[in-house]
């Protein structure tokens, strides 16, 4: 074997490796790939029986508002490991504006249930100040027999993942940037007089 034959197949033999080393990081049952995916800056807390997951209230496009007079609405995932419970109300500070639950949500035991899909229920309406994202809101949920539990939960912009979600009503936009005027010459003409 040739000293140019003998380093071509060290190198090959190191690329094998690093590739049979870098094939095998995905694999196996606990792959990151394999686990669900669930957004981090939504909350997600483990509090009197009930598994309360990405819980955030959805806000305007990155760089909008929602203005004072709109609605925010509630997105959640919950899991009842007690008894048969539901969702019966939101408490929040009057001077944020008023919470809506258009009808309890049964929570059966042990089963997931999405609040907010496929149509938001649980509104806080008619926002006394506007919204940007990235703000947090404290709330009471009120549970039929867990009672109520504290939460302050995120206002997450409608962007990156959560475009997904149907964009909320009356949200302006983000300002789009104005042009600058090019430089242009005197009469589209040069100063080589």
């Amino acid at each position: 074997m040739t000293r140019n034959s003998r380093h071509r197949a060290i190198a090959a033999a190191a690329f094998l490796a690093a590739a049979l080393t870098l094939a095998g990081c995905g694999a196996g049952s606990d792959a990151i790939t394999n686990k669900p995916y669930s957004p981090t800056e939504a909350l997600s807390v483990k509090t009197k029986g009930i598994d309360i997951s990405q819980a955030f209230f959805l806000g305007p496009d990155s760089g909008g508002t929602l203005p004072a007079g709109t609605a925010t609405p509630l997105y959640l995932s919950l899991v009842n490991t007690n008894g048969p419970d539901q969702l019966v109300g939101l408490g929040v500070d009057p001077a944020l504006g008023t919470a809506k639950v258009s009808a309890p949500v049964p929570l059966p035991q042990n089963q997931r249930v999405n609040v907010g899909k496929p149509t938001p229920t649980i509104l806080i309406e008619g926002l006394k100040k506007p919204l940007r994202g990235g703000e947090s809101i404290p709330v009471q949920l009120q549970f039929a027999n867990a009672g109520v539990v504290q939460l302050t939960i995120p206002v997450i912009t409608h962007s990156r993942e959560f475009t997904a979600y149907p964009q909320v009503p009356g949200a302006s936009a983000a300002p789009t940037p104005t042009p600058t005027p090019s430089a242009s010459t005197e009469d589209g003409q040069g100063h080589g007089h």
